[in-house]
């Protein structure tokens, strides 16, 4: 399973993203260590910042499904290439990333950029046992 894999099911996605109120549409999706892709779009909701990102979603999706090791991430915005997750994002997405995972920074076309999601969120809030 490639990049592009990814990429696609992050694009998927957001073709499903509810997004009325910024009309910013995002989709992510995230890999596990044994393979399983599970993908999220942004949801919004009239009370503003109730909302949650596309990132959360497919966490979501990634829990629900029993869980595992995330080992690469895309994301995918259609309005901003190569979008990054917010802050809130790299702290969740970090209780679930191997030590060398990578996140694939998209335009709706495509991958444009692989970086370690350590570079993104080197030093995350986490507990003295490290997870």
């Amino acid at each position: 399973m490639s990049a592009e894999d990814l990429f696609a099911a992050a694009s998927a996605a957001m073709q499903n993203a509810y997004a009325p109120y910024s009309r910013f549409p995002v989709g992510a999706a995230v890999k596990t260590e044994a393979g399983a892709i599970h993908a999220g779009c942004n949801i919004e909701n009239a009370s503003y910042p109730e909302g949650w990102c596309a990132e959360t979603t497919a966490l979501g999706h990634l829990v629900m499904a029993g869980g595992g090791r995330v080992t690469e991430i895309a994301v995918v915005a259609e309005k901003m290439p190569k979008i990054m997750p917010c802050g809130g994002c790299r702290q969740r997405l970090a209780e679930f990333v191997t030590d060398d995972a990578c996140l694939h920074l998209c335009d709706t076309n495509g991958v444009l950029e692989t970086v370690p999601f350590s570079a993104v969120f080197p030093r995350g809030f986490s507990f003295e046992d490290g997870k």
